[in-house]
């Protein structure tokens, strides 16, 4: 979720379509919510939801779509577009969205993407992050939250999903086990466990 034009369709089209950042420039808006299945290491289904951030969208999702949005949902993805200077305007969806997900999924991770930091100074951008994730926390409360700054343009987008993956991804410990005991027997350092299609970091 996230208010349109934060990136969420360019994020996607990314990491699970093999698009370049410069080719998301010719993504239309996202109408409603538009459904995506990703199989990943084989077998496992990745279901995603991407919903579109129009008002008259969000409306509805907060409404009359309101439990069809928010049960049964594994984990919520909130994308703040740091380019938009209304980002207080912004809280006020998201704290619809912990209302929503507390209600009909209260066991949902909470994974909140500060996009676009590319636009955002980086004398500045450690102070942004910082000052975006006390206030994002303050609203939280005891919900657990990772918290992300993004760029399409930048590994950081990589480096976050990795993490998002590996957060949901089941019988990750016996993966961990496994690749432990290839260390031994192979003799190395480490080894890192990629998924073929994303390339995302699994373990």
């Amino acid at each position: 979720l996230g208010k349109s034009g934060s990136g969420k369709t360019s994020m996607r089209s990314i990491i699970f379509s093999h698009y370049s950042p410069y080719d998301t420039r010719r993504l239309g808006a996202t109408m409603d919510v538009e459904h995506v299945s990703v199989r990943v290491l084989g077998r496992l289904q990745l279901a995603l939801w991407d919903c579109g951030g129009q008002e008259n969208f969000m409306f509805s999702f907060f409404s009359t779509q309101r439990e069809y949005i928010f049960k049964s949902v594994e984990m919520l993805i909130y994308v703040f577009d740091m380019e938009n200077r209304e980002f207080d305007g912004e809280l006020a969806y998201f704290d619809q969205c912990l209302e929503a997900i507390r209600f009909y999924s209260k066991d949902a991770k909470v994974v909140c993407l500060l996009h676009k930091m590319d636009l955002v100074g980086t004398d500045v951008q450690d102070k942004v992050i910082h000052d975006k994730t006390v206030e994002l926390r303050k609203r939280t409360g005891k919900m657990p939250v990772e918290i992300y700054g993004t760029s399409i343009f930048e590994p950081s987008l990589y480096r976050a999903w990795s993490k998002i993956m590996n957060s949901i991804m089941p019988n990750i410990d016996l993966i961990r086990q496994h690749l432990q005991q290839f260390c031994a027997v192979a003799d190395v350092a480490e080894v890192v466990l990629f998924e073929k299609s994303s390339f995302l970091a699994i373990a």
